[in-house]
């Protein structure tokens, strides 16, 4: 039995409109407080049960956030409101807190008006699959009742302001004597991240600190750099940081303002973890699509790279495989798994601060240690899908370039996960046969699966 509502980060869509409209999320709470009274009734010697809910800053998250709490408060399960909020942030609280679960509400880097009802365990995990088909069939029962959606109203509760914001800045020692340009995306890091930066002595420019409901992710933030790229070299600042709607990731710009992506950071972190021989089995997770030139840094430094699918949830499952302790993607999704369950903007960008200042070296300096090979990536709209390896024609460009790369580049082909596009992405050594094996292997995609307009 496959899930209907849950995709990869819970359920997503267009904020009223079905699987985001009220009745589905108070479904939500229904299931998810019938389903927490049942996997947690032993362990709630008094019959309480209680969830966190915290959400980003989009202006459908407060009345998301009262339907969910009143389906928990249907089935007779309390919520605690932690107002805006990062995602990592309520997978920390769940996982220390007294909450049999947590609810975080967001799209993430998704314009406004799309949002989302991710659920997290309380070890601070994704629920497994099983789990939310469970919830799925509650929510059908309860949404087949034809009762009325009724909202619980919710106050953010002071007590959780500073606990997640506190824990961060306990990871980190001394102060960070940095001039930095720091870019919110008028997002769940406009509210946390001035906090948690007053405390560590940083002098910090904002950028898209200003949420007003509709403008999170919107020309700003990670997925829009050319403001940060220019502002930094601007004010002379050391570096640059960059959040998405959520927080869940974080970029970098150099004083010169060159993007420091999520593979550099990588490097970065991985090298120093095992100077200091916190680096078990000398291992980086990354998915397929880090570029060579990371794997080949890391080699130099004796650590082994392991890929896997796009996904942070393959990278943590490989980490908790292998027994890694870091992983992560070029987007910025980095997993520091001695002190986070996921992916977590803030936890990175203090990572990234230490290293830089107990180096004594810049950004710059020290990413220009990963030469990045040529990459580019291709979407081919198609009209339907077949199995890649029975596609004849594709198959044979794919050898033609991986015999003519011998070992200096990559080619990697697959279907995206949510739109009819088949996504190729090649690394050369040069642009020119980067752009010849991508136009080969494209083409013959289109010929075989035919091109959608």
């Amino acid at each position: 039995m496959s899930r209907k509502l849950f995709g990869t980060d819970g359920i997503r869509g267009v904020a009223g409109e079905p699987p985001l409209d009220p009745r589905t999320a108070h479904a939500l709470g229904v299931a998810l407080g019938t389903w927490a009274r049942g996997a947690h009734s032993k362990d709630l010697p008094d019959g309480t049960a209680e969830v966190l809910i915290g959400m980003d800053t989009r202006e459908s998250g407060p009345w998301l956030a009262a339907q969910v709490a009143g389906g928990l408060a249907r089935a007779g399960v309390s919520a605690r409101f932690a107002g805006v909020i990062t995602t990592p942030g309520v997978a920390y609280q769940t996982r220390t807190g007294p909450f049999v679960a947590g609810v975080m509400i967001s799209a993430s880097h998704n314009p406004y008006h799309d949002n989302g009802l991710k659920v997290i365990s309380h070890s601070g995990y994704k629920l497994a699959d099983e789990i939310e088909i469970e919830l799925e069939d509650l929510m059908a029962k309860w949404l087949a009742t034809g009762e009325e959606a009724t909202p619980r109203a919710l106050a953010v509760n002071p007590a959780l302001d500073n606990l997640y914001t506190d824990y961060l800045a306990g990871t980190v020692s001394g102060s960070f004597l940095l001039s930095l340009v720091v870019d919110c995306a008028n997002g769940a890091a406009a509210e946390v991240a001035p906090r948690l930066f007053a405390s560590l002595g940083a002098r910090v420019e904002w950028l898209s600190c200003a949420p007003d409901g509709r403008n999170i992710n919107l020309d700003c933030g990670s997925l829009h750099l050319d403001r940060l790229q220019k502002r930094v070299p601007e004010a002379g600042a050391h570096l640059g940081i960059a959040f998405d709607g959520d927080a869940d990731r974080a970029l970098f710009v150099s004083s010169s303002g060159k993007v420091v992506d999520g593979d550099a950071v990588l490097f970065l972190a991985g090298s120093s973890l095992k100077r200091a021989g916190q680096l078990p089995g000398d291992l980086v997770v990354a998915t397929v699509m880090s570029n060579l030139g990371l794997e080949k840094a890391l080699a130099a430094h004796g650590i082994e790279m392991v890929r896997t699918p796009v996904g942070d949830k393959y990278v943590l499952e490989e980490m908790l495989r292998r027994g890694g302790v870091l992983g992560g993607e070029q987007s910025g999704h980095v997993i520091f798994l001695q002190h986070a369950t996921t992916g977590d903007g803030l936890l990175t960008a203090l990572r990234v601060l230490e290293i830089v200042r107990d180096s004594g070296r810049s950004l710059d300096d020290l990413a220009g240690e990963i030469q990045n090979f040529p990459q580019k990536l291709v979407n081919v709209r198609v009209k339907q899908r077949r199995p890649l390896n029975e596609l004849a024609t594709v198959q044979a460009e794919i050898q033609a370039a991986e015999r003519e790369f011998a070992g200096s580049g990559r080619v990697v082909v697959r279907f995206s996960g949510t739109e009819p596009l088949a996504r190729v992405m090649i690394e050369a050594k040069t642009h020119e046969d980067v752009d010849k094996w991508t136009s080969r292997i494209a083409s013959a995609i289109r010929s075989e699966l035919g091109s959608a307009s």
